[in-house]
Formats: structure tokens, C-alpha cells, sequence
């Protein structure tokens, strides 16, 4: 036989046992990495449609703009457009207003552009309709809808559509399509008329410009930048739609991270099942190495079989991922839940590099997992192999511990490292650490534990601790998964645990009131007049009511607009109405005035407490204190408590959007709301909501926008589960030799499996104990170190002990299970073959 066709044959017959004896466990292998790929594929093909969507609607909406002068949510003067429309470098400046207004009877808004249909032809030409009576670009009471709106509103050309302004009602009639193919909702009107109907007179909110052909764009945006006004900036249109993507790619970035721990936890699995495999065919390999195969051979003939289960598995993976994205955007939508790309509805597209990574992913996994069970092959002594009984020697714990430790006193330190690129980078790099490190020092956890316990006087028992002491090594195969998964389910349940019970906590801090009046309850075109808010004084059984102003402002350019609230706070303690983190700062004569912000303010703009700020207030800065920090769980981008009075008297906005009411003892809230719609508003134009409702409806987003984490987290623990399974069975397996002499020797079939249950218990409960405790550790980097970096928002730990408690009862109650079959299958084999090899 010639060297290459023997090279073909020992990689075909290692190849083919392999394949031969390990099917059921190949074959969970390849479904485990199958499920992390599929993961992973998915919520990356959702993310990459969501913003591709998203941008491509931006794009479509900003036509061929250069730049986009933009300012507050609430506008700025629209003299401004005068001196850039002049402006020598600037071919065209197209003015829009911008509107965010309530459709009637409906829970949401239907954006809407005021436009000048003359100039946004020529730059937003997606900004204008297509009527087949000129005259309906400029009637008051006429608008144009999108294709999305029209399908979505069931509008059609001469119908009509209700909006609220303030807390009257504004019908326009739609007078055609707007001129777009974008998959978003909104409306398009003349821009006079859109400033008249919903109160914006004299005000715009941004002005598309097309510069002059031939000028630097560049160099333009920076000479007008510096003649604009305090709070209205001048970029590129993709700025906008990259301050938008911005906010919301910690939470993209944290799914993906999420879906790759399924892929780890597979990873294991491989690693586990190549472990057991190896055990088993020691001797096998031991004959090769004797006649003459190579320890390199051996090692890349192991990674081979490791990358084909992986490359099974990838295949499976990409096909199910591209089904599973597909399904995900119908169920939970673009933003998977969060609420960041609410109106974008992409299809599912195949990105070629995102398929290679994930695929290749896959392989990689598989192949890491088989690379210790290789190098342990490769490492046994071909003699001593080739002897019953040296499987007992595999997997022999490390002899020194200095790797493990190394990991773990790395992995403390990168948790105490800043965010990079506004992501916690190291956050993740910890926790993988922190991980690998107490994987690398299982088997010296085991031993240190098993020594510990006391000899029990049941005979099965005591063999079933001997067994353990003996060969540690092997418990590591089935701890490794244990492990791994109860670790990270651990720490994601104390993580979400602790984020819900702060939020419903936060709930209860920030809305003291007995109910709460909201003028409409969407969009930002209603709101409560000065008149409106008269009407509240002397209602009966109301004995005090606080309004609250919210308006956003521009701060930076490449960030989300920061929410300004301007509340009735207490005369005496203002801070006592506000969640702080930590005590208020008192001020001093010659202060400016006192401004609290937000946790994700504080740390996106380096504010702090004491600390003097100017903020963009009615076209001036105007300066202020930090006078405290808050917990804000709504507003992520940013927020700032101003007192209403003081807000009042620098822009002489007097209107509100909502109402807190403290009711008399005795009131009833269904009373006053009858009172308040007779005298206040119009059917439909009010919602009311008491605490209780609030704080359902919250706690009920909150767990939409966690139930992408919550199917992440099953699966990752569906395939620790199967691991320990595959695990233990492929153990008792391997041990079939030892357990036919022990049958031999007198041992029954009851105290066989006797000792198989103890010893089931036993590498559960150890494995139980460190996952326990490292998902405790786990949950710290997560809620201190993951979640404040990448949300900006703090919360309390909290600790389910009931579920917790439930997890480990579930898993100790399925090795014990698992063992059992496993040693009623093995015992039903003949015990003289059992042990015909020692012969």
C-alpha cells in the first residue's frame, strides 16, 4: 500500500468510527452549534435590515440635501432661512417643519412635513405629492400621504385623516400619494398651513440646503456653523440618521454578544462529546500512534472531525437563521422589541460577509472544542494506553494553577476598565475571562471539594467518591457544560431580575400623583394651553395638580436629542420630587440656577454635580447648575429637569402635555375624569392613567423588549442541559469494562445504579455550586460594568431566589434522572463482554 493511499485510510477508518459510534451525540453536537449560528445569523440579519431600512428611509427623506440645518424639536425661528437662502455658496434652501402628530382614536402619530412644494421639489422630491389639482400643495386643509401610511391608515385619495393639535382636532383630506417609495408612514403639506394648524407659526424645524456647484461642502458647513444660533446645528443628513443608530447599538450589539453565548455553550457541547469520544477510543488511538502515526496527525485528524460537526451544524445554522429573521421581524418587529425603529418594515436580506463570519463561526467553534480532547490523544503514552483501565488517567487536571488564576485576575481587571468606542468591550472580554478562567480550574475546584466530603458507609456511594477523586479529569467533561450554562443563565436571570424590580421600583418613585391626565398619547403636536390648563383649577375632589412641559434640545450634533422637562417642583425641596443617586448639591448665593440631569446625561456629555452648563433655551445659552444626578429608565438619550416656572419665564412657553392630580380622601377617579373631559377637552383628546396602569404597561414593554433575551437565554441552557445529558450517558458508556467487574465481583444492578446516581449528584451539585456562584459574579460585571456602559442607566441587584432555587432543584432532579437511564441501559449489556478485553 503506497503512503498517500494509507494516509487515506487511517483518516478514513479514525473518520468513520467516529462517525460510526458517536451518531447521537454528533448529531446534538451539530443541532447545538446549529442553534448558536441560527441565533447569531438572525438577529444579525434583523439588525443589518433594520438599519438599512432605516437608512435608506433617512436617505429618501433628506433627497439631495448637502446639509441640514436642524435645531430643538420645538423649532427655531425661520429668519434664519432668509440669510441662508441668500447665502452666495448655497444653490437651494428648502424649510420644513416637522411634526410628530397624534392620529385620532389611535394610539400613535403619523409624522408630518410642512414643506414649500416649490423648493422641496427640487431637494426632498419625496417631501412633495403628486396631485392632479396643482391648487392642493397649497390648501390649509390638504396633505399627502405615503403608500406606507395609506396602507397602514386604510386612506385612499379624497378621504380623510384626523389629527390633534393641541386638544383640537385637525382633518385634512388626502389629495394623493406622496411622491416616495419609502416603506415609512407619514403625511406632506404645505408648510404655512402646517404651521397654522398645529401652532408652529413662525417657527421651523430644519432647512434643507443644496450647495452651489463647484463649493467645498465641507468648508461651507463649517462658515455657517459659526453664524448660527445657540442649539441649531448645520451636518450632513447622515448624521441624523447615525445619532439614531447610535442610541441603539449597545442594545443590537448585546443580542449578538447574547446569540454567541448559544454558540459557546455549543461550542462546549462539541468540546464534551470529542472529550468522550477520545476516553473511548484511547486505546485505538494508542495502536495508530504505535504504528506509526504521528501526534500532529492525530491532533489535525480530531480538529477535522471537530470542524466537519461544525460545518454541519453552520449549514443548518445559516438556513434556519435566515427563517428564523423572517420570523422575528413579523413577530417583534425591526428593533426586536425596543422601540428604536418604530415605522421601519425591512425584509430579510443575505449579506455574503455576514454568512461567511457566522458560518466560519460555526467551524471555529467546534474546532476550539475539539482542540483539548485532541491534544489530551495526542499527549497519552501509546503503552500505557493500549492497557485497560488508563481512560481513568485522561483529562488529568492541570498541574499548575497559575493559567487559571491568570484568567480570573485579568478578568477582574477589564471590568474595571472604561467603555471603548462607547461599548464595554472589556465588560465582554471579563466575563469570557472570568469564564475560561474557572473552566481551567474545575478540576481543582473538584478535587478541593470531593476531599471535603466524607466518606458515606453505603458501599455504591463510597465507590461512586472514590471514582471521583480518582479521575477528576472526567467530571470536567460533564462540569465544563454544567458549568458554562448555569452560569450564564445565572447571571442573565439576576441581570433582568434586578433591571425589572429597579424599574418597577423607579415606577413607584416617579409617579406619586393618584392619576395622570395626558394630552393625547402620542406624538408631540397635543398639548394643554394655558386656557386648558385654568380649567383643572378648582376641579372637584382634586386638592393639587402639577403640570409638566417636555421639549427636547440639540446638544451635539452626532447624539439623539436630550428631552427637557420642565416640572412644577416643591418650592422648598425640589429634589424630593426626582429618583437621585446620590445627595443634591445645596447651592450658593450667585449660582446660576439649578438643573438636574439624567444618569445617560452625565455620562454622554460629561456633566457633573456641581458643575456649571449652558443649554440652547429659546435660541440663547442660557447657564445652569447641576444641582443632582437622577435615575431616568425612559428617556436613553438623555434628560434634564428644569423648573416649569423658570422654563416659563426664559421661552414664554406656557402650554404642558401632562397633568399629575393628588385627589381628595373619598375622590374618585372616574368622577374627575368626567369633570375633566366635560370641561377640558373633546372626547378622545385626554388619557388618563392611573400608577397601576403605568407601571403594567411598562413592566409589560419591558418584558417585549427582554423577550428576545429571554429565547437567547433558553437556548444557551437547552444546550447546557443537553450537554449534561450527552455528557453523563457517554461517561457510563465509556465505564462499561469497570461496571461489568463490579457485577462480577457481587456489586448488584441496584448499587450500580446507585452509584451512578451519586455520582450524578454529586458532579451536579459541584457543578451547580461554582455555576451558581460564578453567574453571581457574572451578574456583577453585567448589571455594574455591561449595563451602565452600554445604557447609561444604573440599577439595585436583585436576586431571584425562588427561580434560582427551581433551576438548581430541575437540574440536580435531571443528572439523577439522566444517570439512572444511562446505568439501566448499560447494565442491560452482557458483563462478560463487558470485560472480555482484560482477557
Amino acid at each position: 500500500m503506497t503512503a498517500p493511499s494509507a494516509h487515506v485510510s487511517v483518516v478514513g477508518a479514525t473518520l468513520g468510527g467516529a462517525f460510526g459510534h458517536n451518531r447521537a451525540r454528533i448529531v446534538l453536537s451539530s443541532l447545538a452549534i446549529a442553534l448558536g449560528v441560527a441565533l447569531g445569523f438572525a438577529v444579525q440579519l434583523v439588525n443589518q435590515a433594520a438599519i438599512g431600512e432605516f437608512a435608506g428611509s433617512m436617505a429618501t427623506l433628506s433627497g439631495s440635501a448637502d446639509l441640514e440645518v436642524r435645531g430643538p424639536r420645538a423649532g427655531f425661528d425661520e429668519t434664519l432661512f432668509v440669510g441662508l437662502a441668500q447665502d452666495a455658496d448655497i444653490a437651494v434652501a428648502s424649510p420644513v417643519v416637522e411634526i410628530d402628530a397624534r392620529i385620532k382614536g389611535r394610539d400613535e402619530a403619523l409624522p408630518v412635513f410642512g414643506v414649500d412644494a416649490f423648493r422641496a421639489g427640487t431637494v426632498t422630491p419625496s417631501l412633495t405629492g403628486s396631485a392632479s389639482d396643482l391648487l392642493d400643495v397649497l390648501r390649509p386643509d390638504t396633505a399627502f400621504v405615503s403608500a406606507a401610511a395609506a396602507s397602514q391608515l386604510d386612506l385612499a385619495k379624497g378621504g380623510t385623516v384626523t389629527l390633534q393639535s393641541g386638544l383640537r382636532d385637525v382633518v385634512l383630506t388626502v389629495a394623493g400619494l406622496a411622491q416616495s417609495a419609502s416603506s415609512q408612514s407619514y403625511a406632506v403639506m404645505d408648510i404655512a398651513a402646517a404651521q397654522e394648524q398645529f401652532g408652529r407659526v413662525g417657527r421651523l424645524t430644519r432647512i434643507d440646503l443644496r450647495v452651489r456647484p463647484g463649493a467645498d461642502v465641507a468648508a461651507v458647513r463649517t462658515r455657517l456653523a459659526s453664524a448660527l444660533p445657540t442649539g441649531v446645528s448645520v451636518e450632513p443628513p447622515q448624521a441624523r440618521a447615525d445619532a439614531t443608530t447610535r442610541m441603539s447599538r449597545a442594545y443590537r450589539v448585546n443580542l449578538n454578544v447574547l446569540a454567541l453565548v448559544a454558540l459557546f455553550t455549543g461550542g462546549l457541547l462539541v468540546f464534551s462529546t470529542q472529550a468522550l469520544s477520545v476516553v473511548r477510543r484511547r486505546a485505538q488511538f494508542a495502536l495508530l500512534r504505535t504504528l506509526g502515526l504521528t501526534r500532529r496527525r492525530l491532533v489535525c485528524l480530531l480538529l477535522v472531525e471537530g470542524a466537519i460537526v461544525g460545518a454541519a451544524g453552520s449549514l443548518l445554522g445559516l438556513a434556519a437563521g435566515y427563517v428564523l429573521a423572517g420570523a422575528a421581524l413579523r413577530v417583534f418587529g425591526a428593533d426586536l422589541g425596543a422601540g428604536y425603529f418604530r415605522g421601519v418594515a425591512p425584509a430579510v436580506v443575505l449579506e455574503p460577509l455576514a454568512t461567511f463570519v457566522f458560518g466560519a463561526l460555526g467551524i471555529l467553534a467546534a474546532a476550539l472544542g475539539s482542540l483539548i480532547p485532541a491534544l489530551e490523544a495526542a499527549r497519552a503514552a501509546p503503552a500505557a494506553a493500549l492497557k485497560a483501565g488508563d481512560e481513568q488517567a485522561a483529562f488529568h487536571p492541570l498541574r499548575r494553577a497559575w493559567p487559571g488564576a491568570s484568567l480570573l485576575a485579568a478578568g477582574a481587571l477589564a471590568s474595571l476598565s472604561p467603555p471603548l468606542a462607547g461599548l464595554p468591550i472589556m465588560g465582554y472580554v471579563a466575563i469570557a475571562l472570568l469564564q475560561i478562567g474557572t473552566l481551567m480550574l474545575m478540576p481543582r475546584v473538584a478535587n478541593f471539594l470531593l476531599a471535603r466530603i466524607p466518606t458515606p458507609r453505603f458501599v455504591p456511594a463510597a465507590l461512586a467518591l472514590d471514582q471521583l477523586r480518582g479521575a477528576p479529569g472526567q467530571a470536567l467533561v460533564s462540569l465544563a457544560t454544567i458549568v458554562a450554562s448555569v452560569s450564564l443563565m445565572v447571571s442573565m436571570a439576576i441581570m433582568v431580575a434586578s433591571f425589572r424590580q429597579s424599574l418597577d421600583d423607579w415606577l413607584v418613585r416617579v409617579l406619586p400623583a393618584d392619576t395622570y391626565v395626558r394630552a393625547g398619547s402620542a406624538g408631540d403636536s397635543a398639548f394643554f394651553s394655558a386656557d386648558d390648563q385654568r380649567k383643572f383649577a378648582g376641579l372637584p375632589g382634586v386638592r393639587r395638580v402639577d403640570f409638566q412641559r417636555a421639549q427636547s434640545l440639540l446638544l451635539d450634533a452626532a447624539l439623539p436629542r436630550v428631552v427637557l422637562l420642565a416640572r412644577d417642583l416643591p418650592a422648598k425641596d425640589p429634589a424630593r420630587a426626582l429618583p437621585l443617586v446620590a445627595e443634591a448639591r445645596v447651592g450658593v448665593a450667585g449660582d446660576p440656577p439649578p438643573v438636574w440631569v439624567s444618569e445617560a446625561t452625565a455620562d454622554l456629555y460629561g456633566y457633573g454635580l456641581g458643575q456649571r452648563i449652558t443649554l440652547p433655551i429659546a435660541g440663547r445659552a442660557v447657564a445652569f447648575t447641576v444641582a443632582g444626578v437622577w435615575r431616568d429608565y425612559a428617556r436613553q438619550q438623555g434628560a434634564i429637569v428644569v423648573d416649569r416656572a423658570l422654563y416659563t419665564a426664559l421661552t414664554g412657553d406656557t402650554t404642558a402635555n401632562d397633568a399629575a392630580l393628588w385627589l381628595d380622601t373619598g375622590a374618585r377617579v372616574e368622577d374627575v375624569r368626567r369633570e375633566l373631559e366635560a370641561r377640558v377637552g373633546p372626547a378622545g383628546a385626554l388619557t388618563f392613567a392611573s400608577p397601576g396602569e403605568i407601571r403594567t404597561i411598562s413592566l409589560r414593554i419591558f418584558d417585549r423588549t427582554f423577550a428576545v433575551t429571554y429565547a437567547l437565554e433558553a437556548a444557551a441552557v437547552i444546550i447546557g442541559l443537553v450537554g449534561l445529558s450527552s455528557s453523563f450517558g457517554a461517561l457510563v458508556f465509556a465505564r462499561r469494562r469497570e461496571f461489568g467487574m463490579l457485577r462480577h465481583i457481587g456489586l448488584t444492578r441496584g448499587q450500580i445504579a446507585g452509584m451512578l446516581a451519586t455520582e450524578g449528584l454529586l458532579v451536579s451539585g459541584i457543578g451547580l455550586t461554582v455555576g451558581l456562584a460564578l453567574g453571581w459574579l457574572l451578574s456583577l460585571v453585567l448589571v455594574f460594568v455591561v449595563n451602565r456602559q452600554s445604557f447609561h442607566w444604573s440599577m439595585d441587584l436583585h436576586l431571584p431566589w425562588i427561580p434560582l432555587l427551581a433551576l438548581a432543584a430541575s437540574l440536580l432532579a435531571l443528572a439523577t434522572v439522566t444517570t439512572l437511564i444511562s446505568a439501566r441501559s448499560t447494565m442491560g449489556a452482557d458483563v462478560i463482554r463487558a470485560v472480555k478485553d482484560d482477557w
